[in-house]
């Protein structure tokens, strides 16, 4: 049974993977290279425990206890008695196959790897383990409190002990899973970005504008939020990391990232957490940029 988790990244991913498993009564220790960021998410996690609290999700009590389950370090070794560590690093393939060279030798032979990567090939980040039978794909949505959703993603060589534990896991954390294949952006990423990117497409080439777009597929569509807004709150450069996997990866034309897509990401207009993207968050009501 997992008991001790390990995080790697201390983004909006990591912090809410690292609450949701010290919720559910594991012991988390959060490893990032920037010890800013770890203070960031600890404060984080509190912020988000508290909005639990006022809805009656959590008491104090439940709160106080989980935030004295998470530890913080700058330094992989201290994941060394972890019974699974979750990646859930930058977008970006090399950055994740290199902390997995670098985590792997660390720890217990007992122990299983995860990444919580939207996009990139579970067996290739697997092959860069020591452990390939143990490393599986654990994708959880943003935000990970909230949403209610993992997809778990077997490589070629994961076994199913491997398997059945992150199921376990998911479940434990009140999740509810489903299972993809190892092919470029799993299920939700496959039908969401290009989706996505189309919406983009239709900005670009004048079709509608941000506010137009996103109030059609509000009111027209039923989404809680339009596409535009949604690819702000993910982050532009995520968006154009998973299409340019899905393009390099399936080669087919239809996942040509659009080139407006690229300009803001070359702009670093990366969305809310720039406080600029599809829409300009530097005032108390957003406001479309295009």
């Amino acid at each position: 049974m997992i008991e001790t988790v390990g995080v790697i990244g201390a983004g909006a991913m990591g912090n809410g993977i690292a609450h949701v498993c010290a919720l559910a009564k594991m012991d988390v220790t959060l490893v990032d290279i920037n010890e800013k960021q770890l203070a960031k998410a600890l404060d984080t996690i509190h912020h988000n425990m508290d909005r639990q609290i006022k809805r009656q999700l959590i008491t104090d009590a439940d709160r106080d206890a989980a935030l004295k389950r998470i530890t913080t370090s700058l330094k992989y070794d201290a994941l060394k008695n972890c019974d699974i560590v979750i990646e859930a690093a930058t977008e970006k393939e090399e950055i994740k196959k290199e902390i997995m060279k670098t985590v792997s030798p660390l720890l217990k032979p007992s122990a299983m790897i995860a990444s919580n990567t939207s996009s990139i090939s579970i067996t290739r980040l697997g092959a860069a383990t020591d452990r390939p039978s143990k490393f599986i794909g654990i994708h959880f949505m943003n935000p990970v409190p909230v949403m209610q959703l993992v997809e778990l993603i077997r490589g070629l060589a994961t076994d199913d002990e491997t398997f059945t534990a992150a199921k376990g896991l998911a479940e434990r954390l009140g999740k509810t899973t489903a299972t993809a294949e190892d092919f470029p952006a799993f299920i939700v990423n496959r039908i969401l970005l290009p989706m996505i990117n189309e919406a983009i497409y239709t900005l670009y080439e004048g079709v509608g504008s941000v506010d137009s777009i996103d109030t059609a597929m509000r009111l027209g569509a039923n989404h809680p939020m339009g596409p535009l807004e949604l690819a702000d709150f993910i982050g532009l450069d995520v968006c154009l990391s998973v299409m340019q996997v899905l393009y390099d990866g399936l080669a087919d034309s239809k996942y040509r990232p659009c080139p407006l897509l690229v300009k803001y990401v070359e702009a670093g207009w990366l969305g809310k957490k720039t406080k600029r993207g599809f829409y300009d968050y530097s005032t108390e009501t957003p406001t479309p940029t295009r």
